[in-house]
């Protein structure tokens, strides 16, 4: 039997025309967000800029430094290599952050979910070093990780040097920077879960519960929003990375440096209003949807099924006409175990008419473990008593 080396798949596919990559404000001729000092707006599906000002300048991103915290909390869970349920012990270190926090005692004992409340809710800097420390050993070694996965991201304007973004030389991202993390963290739908919550309690059946109260005041004012994460120094100012969903569509909208939490918030609402009242996207698959299945050379397991890696879906303006696009998945040639969940193995292209309007990365569903010599002979004993 011929190995198979590559899928083509080519369907077509009625949806839309995609948006190209340009600011709104030189559609419209509006400002959106004129009172602060660097902002982005993006469809999150696709990634295209709706509108920006002064995207790319390196500012102190203060407290949404924990969107890639978060998000490397997500990936370990997804991964695994944490659960929600385990405990995770706070060391000295960790409790002895100031800024906003949890008031984590040295030595006390929570769950995970319950630190991600923590960091998501009340954006606390102990709760973020107690889970660094859990998943990468040490603050600088997380840190190390978060560095690594903004080099992977293609983040060019963004270097960290803590994991909460307290005042530190050095310690730098961007508008555009941000709003690639936001996309890459929604990629784990349960983050809105906690991002999205308004108040909540820990240590709600002791003697020291605490209230819980969002630093994002739209999750409660601004219907949709469900994250993410605000942020103030006094050499940040305000900043605030907001999502929001609504009929089928979800936004980022960043900004750096604003005088005000109602400038802040009120630069952030006339981006949303921009985005749903002049986009629509056309949904096509969800994260994880599986596209096929390959054949493995050497595996236990001899094929392997290949997903989605996020939602997958095409921008239109609203009104603008409906056509025909065409859909291709390719394989990448001679895979072989060992195979990890989520490794790159393919890619999946829409095009329209030649005209790439979407490249995104196909995985690997399930971990493909390297087969052994014995389950090579049986299986090879296996196809030779077939032919007698």
């Amino acid at each position: 039997m011929k190995r198979l080396v590559s899928i083509m798949l080519t369907v077509l596919i009625l949806t839309s025309l995609a948006i190209p990559m340009a600011s709104a404000e030189e559609k419209t001729g509006v400002e959106l967000a004129d009172n602060v000092k660097s902002a982005i707006l993006i469809e999150r599906d696709t990634g295209k800029v709706l509108y920006e000002n002064n995207s790319n300048e390196q500012l102190p991103p203060a407290s949404m430094t924990k969107i890639m915290t978060m998000l490397l909390i997500m990936e370990a869970l997804d991964e695994g290599k944490i659960t929600y349920n385990e405990k995770v012990r706070a060391s000295e270190y960790a409790a002895s952050m100031g800024g906003s926090q949890i008031f984590l005692e040295p030595g006390e004992e929570m769950t995970v979910e319950e630190l991600l409340k923590g960091i998501a809710i009340g954006s606390g800097n102990d709760a973020s070093v107690a889970m660094a420390e859990r998943i990468a050993g040490s603050e600088e070694a997380f840190i190390e990780m978060m560095n690594k996965k903004a080099k992977e991201l293609g983040l060019k304007g963004t270097k960290f040097q803590n994991t909460t973004g307290l005042p530190v030389d050095d310690h730098y991202s961007s508008a555009h920077d941000m709003a690639v993390m936001a996309k890459e963290l929604l990629k784990y739908e349960d983050i809105t879960k906690y991002t999205g919550t308004y108040e909540a309690y820990l240590r709600e059946n002791t003697d020291k519960k605490f209230w819980l109260v969002n630093t994002n005041k739209l999750v409660r004012f601004y219907p949709g929003v469900d994250g993410l994460k605000t942020g103030f120094t006094r050499e940040a100012m305000y900043c605030l990375t907001a999502t929001a969903e609504k009929d089928g569509m979800r936004v980022i909208a960043v900004v750096f440096g604003a005088p005000t939490p109602k400038d802040r918030n009120a630069q952030v609402t006339k981006m949303l209003d921009y985005a749903f009242s002049q986009y629509k996207t056309h949904p096509m698959f969800k994260r994880n949807h599986v596209m096929g299945s390959v054949k493995i050379s050497k595996g236990k397991e001899k094929t392997l099924d290949v997903v989605t890696s996020e939602p997958i879906s095409l921008l239109t303006k609203k009104g603008e006409n409906i056509e025909d696009v065409k859909q291709k998945v390719t394989i990448n040639k001679d895979l072989k175990a060992p195979i990890k969940k989520g490794d790159k193995v393919g890619t999946l292209i829409i095009e329209k008419e030649g005209e790439k309007l979407v490249e995104s990365p196909i995985v690997a569903k399930q971990d493909i473990e390297k087969a052994s010599w014995w389950d090579l002979f049986k299986r090879s004993f296996g196809i030779f008593t077939k032919t007698l």
